[in-house]
C-alpha cells in the first residue's frame, strides 16, 4: 500500500524544531490526526530515537504545529501546538510552546496566509491550546521572512534575524489563573515550591531543596535518577493542585537558584554578575539543553510576583530578568501589576530567531 502524502514544512522556532502542517490538510482532531503527528515525528519509538521521523528524539525536538484560519476576532491565524510523545502513542495539547511559536509568524508569511510588508511584518497569532493572543513582529526581506540578522541566540549556532514575541495577557494561559492554588507558595511533597501559570503552568522549587546547585549540566540532572523521580512526582502532584491533572506535558517542573557563575554547554563562561538567577527545566521527563521558551517566560512572570521561589532566587531583579540555563543566558520582559487586589500578568516579551528548513510532503504509512 502506497504512503499517504501530506503538505507539510519542516522549521527551526528558537531552540525546537516542528513540523508544520495546513489545519485544511489534515483530519479533524481526533485519534487520525493523532497518528499521523505520530508517524510524522517517528513515534511511538522504543528506541527513544525517532529514526523512523523528522523527530529528534527529545521533547524540544519531537513537535508538531497546525496552523489555519483565525477563530479568534482582530487575530491573522489560528495556530495549534502538539507535544508529540517519543516512546508512546500520545499527542498532548494542554500548553503551548513559545520556541514554535516564533516560527508561526514567518511561516504565516512564506505561505502567503499573512501579506508581506517591508521591513517588518506584524503577525497576530491565535494559540488555541491557551487561547491566548502572540504578536511576531517579523523582519522581511524581498516579500519573505528574513533569515539573515545579527541576533544571536543561546543555543542555536551563528546569528539570524530577530523576531519579538509578545505574548498578550499570558496568565492562567492553561489552568485560567496566575497562581492556581491561591498562593505563591506551597508545600508539595514535603518541600517549598510555587505554582504558576503565565504562557504554560510551571512548578518551581528550589535547587538546593534537592541537593543541586542548579548549575548542573542537563546530563547530569538526567542521570540523577532519584532526582528525576521526586520531580516528576511533584510535578504530578502540582498539577492535580492546579487543576490540570493527567498530562505529560504540562505542568513543566524548574529547578531554581540564586545567581551563580556556571559554564554553559558550549564552552563560554558566565560570571554571577551576568544573570538575575539560574534555573533548569524539565519537560517529558528530560532537563532541557536551553530552557523551554513558555517555562523562561512563566519564570519571568514569577520573578515579578512577591512570595514566589522565583522571586526570591532572582532578589528582586530591575529591568529585563536574566536568566542563566544550559546554553547561556536568557533576558526575558515581563509586565506585571495589580488588579483588584490580585497580582495579574500583561505581557511578556522575549527575541527568538527562526527558518524555514524544508518543504514538501509528509510521508504517513
Amino acid at each position: 500500500m502506497a504512503q499517504r502524502k501530506i503538505r507539510a514544512v519542516y522549521m527551526r522556532g528558537g531552540t525546537s524544531r516542528a513540523v508544520f502542517f495546513h489545519e485544511r490538510d489534515l483530519p479533524a482532531p481526533g485519534a487520525d490526526r493523532d497518528r499521523i503527528l505520530s508517524a510524522a515525528l517517528g513515534s511511538p519509538d522504543p528506541y527513544g530515537r525517532q529514526l523512523d521521523g523528522m523527530g529528534g528524539g527529545i521533547s524540544s525536538l519531537s513537535k508538531a504545529c497546525i496552523i489555519g484560519p483565525p477563530t479568534m476576532a482582530g487575530a491573522d491565524v489560528d495556530y495549534t501546538f502538539a507535544q508529540v510523545d517519543v516512546k508512546t502513542p500520545v499527542v498532548d495539547y494542554k500548553g503551548n510552546c513559545g520556541n514554535c511559536s516564533s516560527a508561526v509568524g514567518p511561516f504565516a508569511i512564506d505561505e502567503r496566509l499573512v501579506r508581506a510588508v517591508e521591513p517588518e511584518t506584524t503577525v497576530r497569532i491565535h494559540n488555541t491550546n491557551t487561547r491566548k493572543l502572540i504578536v511576531a513582529h517579523v523582519p522581511v526581506s524581498d516579500g519573505e521572512a528574513a533569515v539573515t540578522g545579527d541576533f544571536e541566540l543561546a543555543g542555536v549556532p551563528g546569528k539570524g534575524a530577530r523576531i519579538a514575541l509578545d505574548f498578550i495577557d499570558p496568565g492562567g494561559a492553561v489552568s485560567g489563573t496566575l497562581l492556581p492554588t491561591g498562593a505563591p507558595r506551597d508545600v508539595i511533597d514535603g518541600i517549598e515550591a510555587s505554582c504558576v501559570d503565565a504562557t504554560n503552568p510551571v512548578v518551581f522549587v528550589r535547587a538546593r531543596d534537592l541537593g543541586l546547585t542548579g548549575t548542573e549540566t542537563p546530563t547530569e540532572i538526567d542521570d540523577h535518577r532519584a532526582v528525576s523521580e521526586r520531580l516528576e512526582k511533584i510535578r504530578v502532584l502540582a498539577g492535580e493542585r492546579m487543576g490540570i491533572p493527567g498530562s505529560a506535558a504540562v505542568p513543566k517542573v524548574a529547578l531554581v537558584a540564586p545567581a551563580a557563575a556556571f559554564t554553559a554547554l558550549d564552552g563560554n563562561r558566565y560570571e554571577a554578575e551576568q544573570v538575575d538567577l539560574v534555573a533548569r527545566v524539565i519537560s517529558m521527563r528530560n532537563c532541557h539543553r536551553a530552557f523551554a521558551l513558555t517555562a523562561a517566560m512563566c519564570l519571568g512572570v514569577a520573578a515579578r510576583l512577591d512570595g514566589t521561589l522565583a522571586h526570591e532566587a532572582a532578589a528582586g531583579a530591575k529591568g529585563d530578568v536574566r536568566l542563566g540555563h544550559p546554553s547561556g543566558v536568557l533576558p526575558i520582559d515581563a509586565a506585571v501589576t495589580v488588579r483588584e487586589g490580585a497580582p495579574s500578568a500583561g505581557r511578556v516579551t522575549v527575541y527568538r530567531t527562526a527558518r524555514r528548513l524544508m518543504e514538501g510532503f509528509a510521508r504517513i504509512p
